[in-house]
C-alpha cells in the first residue's frame, strides 16, 4: 500500500511540475503517460485496501478444529493460511501459502478438520494440522 501510495504522489508530483513546451503533442504524450500511471497506482493502492478489510475482518482469536477463514492447515503436500490469494508467506523459515478461501483448495479445505484428506487436481492431501 505504501509502495503504491509513492508512486501515485511521485506521478502527480511530475503531471503538476511538468510545463508546456512550444512541443505541443509532446507535452500531452507525456501527460497522457502521467495519467495512465497515476491510473494504475490507484488501481494497485484499491486493490491493496480491499485485501486489507478482508484481513482485518479475519478473526485471529481462538482456536477452531474446523477449517476457515483464518486457519493455519499443515498439510502433507503443503501449509496453507486461508486468508487471501497473497501467494507464498514464509514465517520462521516455513513456507505458507496463503490462500483465498473461495479458491478452488480454499473450498476443498473449508469445513475439514485434521485427519480429513480430499484431492484436488489429481493430488492427495491428508490434513495434519489445524490451528
Amino acid at each position: 500500500m505504501d509502495e503504491a501510495e509513492h508512486a501515485f504522489k511521485n506521478a502527480e508530483q511530475a503531471s503538476n511540475d511538468d510545463t508546456k513546451s512550444s512541443a505541443g503533442d509532446k507535452y500531452e504524450t507525456g501527460r497522457a503517460m502521467m495519467q495512465q500511471e497515476k491510473d494504475r497506482n490507484t488501481t494497485q493502492l484499491n486493490e491493496a485496501n480491499k485485501l486489507m478489510v478482508a484481513l482485518n475482518h479475519i478473526s485471529i482469536k481462538g482456536n477452531s478444529n474446523v477449517i476457515e477463514t483464518g486457519s493455519l492447515v499443515i498439510t502433507d503436500n503443503g501449509r496453507f493460511y486461508i486468508a487471501i490469494s497473497a501467494g507464498t508467506l514464509v514465517v520462521d523459515g516455513e513456507s505458507y501459502f496463503a490462500v483465498s478461501p473461495a479458491s478452488p483448495i480454499g473450498l476443498k479445505l473449508k469445513g475439514l478438520k485434521a485427519g480429513d484428506g480430499f484431492d484436488l487436481n489429481g493430488k492427495g492431501y491428508k490434513i495434519g494440522v489445524v490451528m
